[in-house]
């Protein structure tokens, strides 16, 4: 009862940030689900393509995402210490970091783009790549205005607003989908590439409505101040970029070890390639859900760091951890209990169907050490300890994961089975290290 009980305000502050999180991620799963049913049921040959360029895009957007996190915590200290104006003016510096690096995120996907072909793919799925690639590669900029504003209301512990734009979004985009891709609504059948058109319409309004309901409503006043009245400050755009590209990068890194993964994969063919789709959309289950309670971590950690209270910024962790690990017991448990059943639920393919029930041995195990690196990530996030989580994630996953995956799936022919049993090395290294670091800046 003493250990419930100096954890207890802890618990019931990161459910109160953290739910809502959850909640706009669970929005963004069920679309995810749906993409990939919606597909799967279309053709296996789409599934497939879809795997590919979903795979290389997860690996942007992420990235992205993880800079836009550098706003966090210097908005939730703005916010601790009650200075409305200068948070403001943060996220109209968060804005223009976000545009420029989208910028150049989508120079680098370009270039991908003609380089496709070498990429050793199935021949047949090329032309089903090459569209769908082009629908989302236009969408990049608008993840990224739409990120600087979530990282911004979460910051000022407002984690309602983001949730109802991304569940009105992702609503939008499964509708869309459902219409373009089979023709639906009077209108034309696209397939694969109206679900890419019905994704880049989703994130145009989403961005939209965000930039709406901030400049119209009154609960933003004291931060409007900073953001149309302040001057253009070149130091906090530069502590933007400091935070911003280390956690892009430690985030990247991650995702890269699924995104590189999936060209192996495509090695081994079709039939792995879509098996390996559908298991990315499970994976992104629990991950999303993870971060939105691992986002609160970080929140509520920033918020005591702008205070210079020690002792909550190591209590508000701990108790991140212990919610998450029950989180993977429950949903990680529910998921691997399901496994012989999920496959069919995307494809008709008995094939991909019985790799799946495969595959998720490994996804499994990796649950705790995927929990543990983003509950200590965003803990050192949270006191803006963000560069040794690159080296961290360096070794993790570059060192450690890919060679492994190599090893396991080609050296030692477990095909797709051995390419996804190095996931679990990689992300419990993660884990490991991240919490050392973070027990060593706070103790």
């Amino acid at each position: 009862m003493r250990f419930f009980d100096k954890y207890k305000q802890h618990y019931k502050a990161l459910l109160f940030l953290g739910v809502p999180i959850m909640v706009g991620q669970i929005g963004i799963i069920i679309l995810g689900f749906a993409d990939t049913f919606m597909i799967g049921r279309y053709g296996t040959n789409e599934l497939g393509a879809a795997s590919f360029v979903n795979s290389l895009f997860s690996l942007a957007i992420i990235f992205s995402t993880g800079f836009a996190y550098g706003l966090t915590p210097i908005v939730g200290g703005y916010y601790g210490n009650r200075q409305f104006a200068l948070a403001g003016s943060a996220l109209r510096c968060s804005l223009l970091a976000n545009t420029l690096v989208a910028v150049l995120l989508t120079l680098a996907m370009t270039v991908l783009y003609f380089c496709i072909h070498l990429l050793g793919q199935p021949v047949e799925l090329l032309p089903l790549i090459r569209p769908y690639y082009l629908t989302l590669l236009a969408s990049l900029v608008f993840v990224m205005l739409f990120n600087a504003f979530k990282q911004f209301t979460d910051g000022i512990t407002d984690t309602k607003t983001a949730m109802w734009i991304l569940l009105g979004g992702n609503l939008l985009n499964i509708v869309g989908n459902y219409a373009l891709i089979y023709g639906k609504m009077g209108l034309p059948e696209l397939g694969l590439v109206g679900a890419g058109v019905s994704t880049l319409f989703s994130r145009i309004v989403m961005s939209l409505v965000f930039l709406l309901v901030f400049l119209r409503s009154r609960r933003f006043i004291r931060y409007k101040i900073g953001f149309f009245r302040s001057e253009w400050s070149l130091p906090l755009f530069r502590r933007l970029n400091g935070l911003g590209w280390p956690v892009a990068f430690q985030m990247g890194m991650e995702t890269a070890s699924f995104s590189l993964s999936a060209i192996m994969i495509g090695w081994l063919g079709t039939v792995a390639l879509a098996s390996h789709q559908i298991m990315c959309t499970l994976s992104q289950l629990t991950f999303m859900i993870y971060y939105g309670m691992g986002a609160a971590v970080a929140v509520r950690v920033s918020n005591f760091e702008g205070k210079h209270d020690k002792q909550n910024v190591r209590r508000s962790a701990y108790a991140g951890f212990h919610l998450l690990m029950l989180l993977v017991v429950v949903l990680g448990g529910t998921v691997f209990l399901l496994r012989h059943h999920v496959g069919s639920w995307f494809t008709t393919n008995q094939d991909v169907s019985s790799l799946v029930a495969i595959l998720m041995i490994p996804m499994f195990i990796y649950q705790f050490g995927d929990a543990m690196q983003i509950n200590f990530a965003n803990a050192l996030r949270g006191i803006t300890d963000v560069k040794p989580m690159m080296v961290i994630a360096f070794i993790a996953y570059f060192v450690i994961s890919l060679p492994a995956g190599y090893l396991f799936g080609f050296v030692f022919e477990w095909g797709t089975l051995g390419v996804w049993m190095a996931f679990p090395f990689g992300l419990t290294a993660a884990g490991v290290m991240l919490f050392l670091r973070f027990r060593y800046k706070t103790k």
